[in-house]
């Protein structure tokens, strides 16, 4: 899953000047819409097969049911969507949530609409024959890169060995050149994706040592809107979020159309979504009521908890707090 922190200097060093050059704060308020016309909005996200249902909404005219003229923006420079959500070039976002967190941290005026996917199988660590635990991984080189989300994933498989990452020779590189220095024998272990992931036995001995599959909500894209938009609509959230459950209504009823549909939105062909679909889970209605539920363990706001302890750790966030990112989970 190809998602990046940021560090959250850069990240406040771009909240800020937008916020400074583009006078946001107490800017007069757009004229309410007439009755029956369309609320127009940008939802941006990168090419990721998880976000894609969502060009099934642009299709099949779901947002327009919803009274949305909706307008899917691909933005693969993730260091801006946070800036994008101050200057209002963007309302809505798909995106992994410890990514949206550290965002909203840095001042990103977003809120939680729904949840869209989990990696379930797409992220993991490949390793050689002799490391059969995360706690033979002591001594060991791993590649793995501490910008990506899959990063999250990593230390939460760790958290569950009896070693810490002080215990590990760290190489940092990207995910993709991670995969690679594993196949070619220039590492012990590498966090990585699809493909590399799946041809970690190219590599005499090499085997997944540990999936997303293992951790299915350590990776989880949302769909945020813009709080401003929120506040002068406030069904909007329901609205976006009825536009989700109708496109992951689709997919699982023919999964075959909507690759075709998902593949000419990303530029990609329909056998690539249908590989990228294979390690995603797709969060219908009835999963996003459960994961909703703050009364049941593992819900969405208590996996956000953990990543903001996790990213105050590492210095990519100054604060845990979230009040407001959460609006509408009680």
């Amino acid at each position: 899953m190809k998602k990046k922190l940021l560090s959250i200097t850069l990240v406040l060093a771009l909240v800020l000047s937008v916020l400074s050059g583009c006078g946001a704060p107490g800017a007069k308020p757009d004229a309410p819409k007439a009755e029956g016309e369309k609320i127009p909005m940008k939802i941006a996200f990168c090419t990721w097969a998880g976000y894609a249902p969502l060009f099934i909404a642009e299709k099949k005219g779901f947002f327009d049911e919803a009274g949305i003229d909706a307008e899917i923006v691909i933005m693969e420079d993730e260091s801006t969507y946070g800036a994008a959500f101050v200057s209002d070039s963007i309302q809505g976002l798909g995106q992994v949530l410890d990514r949206d967190i550290i965002q909203f941290n840095a001042g990103a005026p977003e809120q939680y609409v729904c949840t869209m996917d989990a990696s379930t199988g797409g992220d993991g660590l490949v390793a050689t024959a002799d490391i059969k635990t995360m706690d033979d991984l002591a001594g060991k080189t791993v590649a793995l890169d501490k910008s990506a989300t899959s990063y999250f994933f990593f230390l939460q498989a760790l958290q569950d060995s009896n070693i810490t990452e002080e215990d590990i020779n760290i190489v940092e590189m990207g995910n993709d050149e991670a995969g690679e220095a594993f196949l070619s024998g220039n590492v012990d272990a590498a966090v990585t994706w699809e493909p590399a992931l799946s041809s970690c036995s190219d590599r005499e001995g090499g085997h997944k040592l540990v999936t997303s599959a293992d951790y299915p909500k350590a990776i989880i894209d949302v769909l945020t809107v813009s709080r401003g938009l929120a506040e002068k609509h406030p069904d909007i959230s329901e609205k976006l979020a009825e536009c989700w459950y109708k496109s992951v209504d689709y997919v699982n009823s023919d999964f075959e159309d909507a690759c075709k549909i998902m593949a000419e939105g990303l530029d990609l062909t329909p056998e690539e979504v249908a590989e990228e679909c294979a390690g995603i889970t797709f969060y219908d209605r009835a999963m996003n009521e459960s994961f909703n539920d703050t009364s049941k363990p593992e819900n969405v706001k208590e996996i956000a908890e953990m990543a903001a302890g996790f990213w105050v750790d590492k210095g990519y966030m100054t604060s845990k707090e979230l009040d407001g990112f959460f609006p509408n989970v009680k």
